[in-house]
């Protein structure tokens, strides 16, 4: 049955973790923010997600202290707040109004955060077919799906045609003689290089088209009898830099006249990636759209009517989710000018921290103790934090600054959504995938 339009809506769920005495809050309504029909929509989505609704007075801290007070806590979990993803919606929406996120699936394909983003109306940026297939398996069409991998296997190719595919990426001509073969219908969206060269990750090395080659692969497709229907680029993944956005725009909009000129339907504009997911470097939102909403208003003013899309992903992936890990290894080496405590954790560089090798990232860690407001006693020593593996090269930390800490002890890793468990291998036989993972929102009861 249709949501009454003007009546709030609630959608309650099983008690569970909830603190002692505490009133069964609603799991998502119309006061969240969301009109009537999203909130349903998103209400609908969560109800068949084992998702913990917290009140206003609770917070993830104290839900994953009354997870380790159960005594059965494995040696490391996660908690996922998905009013985090909510909250990072409703900024891009508001803060970028003509632009559609496709969210990047690579980021981190939690199955949660996929069914949320599906019910608020998201696209999707998919990599492979495995990644079509998951978000089509929450009912997720194809025109809500960009293949935006410039560089696919023939089989792959004809996947996405299989399945109806109507958007993908390309950026050499030899990816056009697997497309003509393969899927001859399908739009094309050229990439072009327009790096910001601070990025956390640059991209322009292995993707996207030189402007002396936009030409020669725009006339290759013609040739074929291909048609490309847009331009798409990456700045980079965690860029720095908002100036990198409107500058990209700018060349978007010469591959657009040059397309145009060529006889090409021209309808849609890919800003890629590289929105910064812990707005860490003093780069914002508000600044970043700022640059982009006035690159778009000069180059692709609205009355042209070209559909604007993005693929972020670290944007809406790394806020929500915060890592807990138990200390199950100690040493204590007294040396002057070196670390004096080593501590062993379960998982490591082979599991979530691979972010530390793929993704250039800076972990925050702190204790984190079993009581709220306890303090560990004695002042902070420089630590060394290893991973669980045989491997020395599992090293998290080295010259952190933490209290003694004994076995058994907790330590809190915020801010661990983006290119963590989505990289994570089974290596020495610690599987990074076989975590808990605990979903939470939170907000106002």
């Amino acid at each position: 049955m249709a949501p009454d339009a003007t009546a709030p809506l609630a959608l309650t769920i099983p008690d569970a973790l909830t603190g002692p005495g505490a009133k069964k809050p609603k799991l998502i309504d119309s006061s969240d923010g969301l009109g009537s029909d999203a909130a349903f929509r998103v209400a609908s989505a969560l109800s068949s997600l084992n998702v913990q609704r917290l009140c206003a007075a609770d917070s993830v801290d104290a839900f994953a202290r009354r997870v380790i007070a159960r005594g059965d806590a494995p040696e490391h979990f996660y908690v996922f707040d998905l009013a985090a993803v909510l909250e990072r919606w409703r900024v891009w929406t508001t803060s970028l109004p003509r632009v559609t996120p496709f969210y990047a699936v690579k980021c981190n394909p939690d199955r949660a955060m996929l069914t949320l983003l599906a019910s608020l109306g998201t696209g999707f940026d998919c990599a492979s077919p495995a990644e079509i297939e998951l978000v089509r398996s929450l009912g997720v069409g194809p025109e809500r799906i960009i293949y935006a991998h410039c560089c696919k296997m023939q089989a792959d190719i004809a996947h996405a045609a299989g399945v109806g595919i109507q958007l993908t990426t390309y950026d050499t001509e030899a990816e056009l003689d697997k497309i003509a073969k393969g899927h001859p219908d399908v739009g094309l969206v050229l990439r072009i290089r327009a790096d910001d060269v601070a990025a956390r990750c640059n991209l322009g090395d292995k993707y996207g088209s030189e402007e002396q080659e936009w030409e020669p692969l725009l006339a290759a497709a013609k040739a074929r009898g291909l048609s490309v229907v847009g331009i798409s680029f990456h700045v980079g993944s965690g860029a720095t830099n908002p100036a990198a956005f409107p500058i990209a725009v700018a060349k978007a909009r010469e591959a657009f006249n040059m397309a145009q000129a060529m006889g090409f339907n021209m309808r849609v504009l890919d800003l890629g990636g590289g929105y910064s997911g812990n707005l860490t470097g003093g780069v914002t939102m508000a600044a970043v759209a700022a640059a982009l909403n006035s690159a778009l208003e000069e180059h692709f003013p609205a009355a042209e009517g070209v559909r604007v899309i993005a693929e972020p992903g670290r944007y809406f992936a790394e806020p929500g989710m915060t890592l807990y890990t138990r200390v199950f290894g100690k040493r204590v080496r007294e040396r002057a000018g070196q670390d004096s405590r080593y501590y062993w954790v379960a998982d490591g560089v082979y599991g979530s921290m691979n972010c530390l090798i793929y993704d250039h990232a800076v972990l925050a860690v702190r204790h984190f103790p079993e009581q709220e407001g306890a303090v560990a006693p004695g002042p902070l020593l420089p630590t060394t934090i290893y991973g669980p593996t045989c491997d020395g090269m599992d090293t998290l930390m080295r010259g952190c600054p933490l209290p003694e800490l004994q076995l058994g002890d907790w330590l809190q890793w915020p801010s661990m959504g983006a290119y963590t468990l989505a990289a994570g291998s089974a290596f020495n036989g610690f599987d990074s995938q076989a975590v808990d993972v605990h979903y939470v929102f939170t907000g106002a009861q």
